[in-house]
């Protein structure tokens, strides 16, 4: 190989890491292992709530328990918090969706680009 070609192919392998480092970095922001843990603890507190619910309705109805709050207000918090629930998790694949169509979309890009310089070569190749 000659002088040029390698610098060349050192610029590349620069340009590529520069690039990968920015995908990490993106990455991490939309959602690494912190989300997961977070992710984790938020379906946590979730289930413990709609549960607590649940077990209180239980206690009223079958055992006879007093409990103050009124029979169809924890059917509707139990819903409500269902409902956030599914929000949130549309809100989160959403996000998902959207950095798929990103990555796709840049590695589109450089395939274009990828072909545009082989043509380049091909032509110079050939004169």
């Amino acid at each position: 190989m000659t002088d040029p070609d390698t610098e060349c192919l050192r610029e590349e392998i620069e340009h590529f890491r520069q690039e990968q480092e920015k995908v990490r970095n993106l990455v991490g922001q939309i959602g690494g292992r912190i989300s997961a843990k977070k992710d984790k603890y938020i379906t946590i507190i979730f289930m413990v709530a709609i549960s607590l619910l649940f077990l209180f309705d239980i206690l009223r109805h079958v055992l006879g328990f007093e409990i103050p709050l009124p029979p169809l207000f924890s059917l509707e918090i139990g819903v409500l918090l269902v409902s956030l629930k599914i929000v949130w998790m549309m809100y989160k694949q959403a996000k998902v969706e959207h950095f798929q169509f990103w990555i796709l979309n840049s590695i589109e890009f450089r395939l274009n680009d990828i072909a545009k310089r082989i043509q380049a070569m091909e032509k110079e190749r050939k004169k």
